[in-house]
């Protein structure tokens, strides 16, 4: 089982991805789903998550401060976004995955 945490802003996106997530992956437990980018580096410091879906465009901090705020990566990087045009820093991080929203099963 590997365990998840989800990382976006916008509640809908985090309902659909855990929806997602559920149905086709059932070897994903999600163990955090936050809306707030400073609840979310509080989660992966707590939680230790094998993989966190990371959304990048949020506000207080985005996802690539997130990342810089949590230090050394020890889990799988998928960032999920309506934006494109960050792919090329988002690999920069090592992102396993780069999936634009909506999320298409």
């Amino acid at each position: 089982m590997l365990r998840a945490i989800i990382i976006d802003d916008e509640p809908n996106a985090v309902k659909l991805l855990t929806l997602r997530l559920s149905q086709h992956c059932p070897q994903i437990e999600i163990a955090a789903s936050c809306t707030d980018s400073t609840e979310g580096i509080e989660a992966i410091k707590l939680q230790k998550p094998d993989i966190v879906f990371l959304d990048i465009e949020m506000p207080q901090l985005n996802g690539f401060q997130v990342l810089e705020s949590v230090g050394e990566i020890t889990f799988s990087l998928i960032f999920v976004t309506a934006y494109d045009r960050f792919a090329l820093k988002a690999f920069k991080y090592s992102a396993l995955d780069y999936l634009l929203k909506p999320v298409d099963t």
